[in-house]
């Protein structure tokens, strides 16, 4: 397999149907999910091509973002194998693509590191500054309150449930972002997550003092 050439063509094919995209999962979150895999690949000595492929291919047949999620994995397994994927390695690829979203938070563990580590790189980006960023934005774009008192944070939900639309911006840290520290699978994603996770708390506090006009 030419590496470097497969890289570069999945490179264009996401930049190419994301870089329009306004939900939060644009190119440029593409981009830092990639940047910050190969940088736990490198911590857990995973395979760096599997983890990057998979990385700048985990957004592309998304449900959030598909009228037709099967239509569109059918369409990135052909792409894999015109482009000399090799059996293996897209078998692989799909399978991590496939199993990583979080989807209500109920899901069995990533079965192998190179999927633990796309896995750890994404949620990350729902982390911090960008995840506070990216959830008011995907909130808005679904046509969601910013927050409503009255609305409480569901504590399980099945895949269905979590993608109902009976939230806001605000419940989504409950329901997913504060979850997501203890659930990473990396002792380098858990070191980026903790730091991360504070920021939302301190942030959330602040949001709620003005929110209930305090000084």
């Amino acid at each position: 397999m030419d590496k470097e050439r497969i890289l570069a063509a999945a490179e264009d094919l996401v930049k190419d149907k994301l870089s329009r995209d306004s939900s939060g999962h644009d190119w440029w979150h593409i981009h830092r999910v990639v940047r910050m895999a190969r940088t736990i690949a490198r911590q857990e000595k995973a395979d760096a091509f599997v983890c990057e492929l998979a990385a700048l291919l985990h957004d592309y047949a998304d449900e959030k973002l598909n009228p037709d999620p099967r239509a569109a994995e059918e369409e990135l397994s052909r792409w894999m194998k015109a482009n000399g994927v090799d059996p293996d390695t897209a078998g692989h690829v799909e399978e991590i693509i496939s199993t990583m979203s979080f989807k209500g938070g109920g899901r069995p563990p990533m079965r192998t590191l190179e999927g633990a580590v796309v896995q750890d790189a994404d949620r990350l980006d729902s982390l911090g500054a960008i995840g506070i960023a990216r959830t008011f934005v995907y909130s808005g774009w679904k046509g969601r309150p910013m927050h409503d008192p009255g609305v409480k944070p569901r504590e399980t939900m099945t895949a269905e449930e979590y993608r109902s639309g009976n939230d806001t911006a605000v419940n989504h840290f409950y329901e997913k972002l504060f979850k997501l520290k203890d659930r990473m699978n990396t002792a380098y994603g858990l070191e980026l997550a903790e730091e991360r996770h504070r920021l939302m708390e301190t942030f959330l506090e602040q949001f709620y003092r003005e929110w209930d006009g305090e000084e």
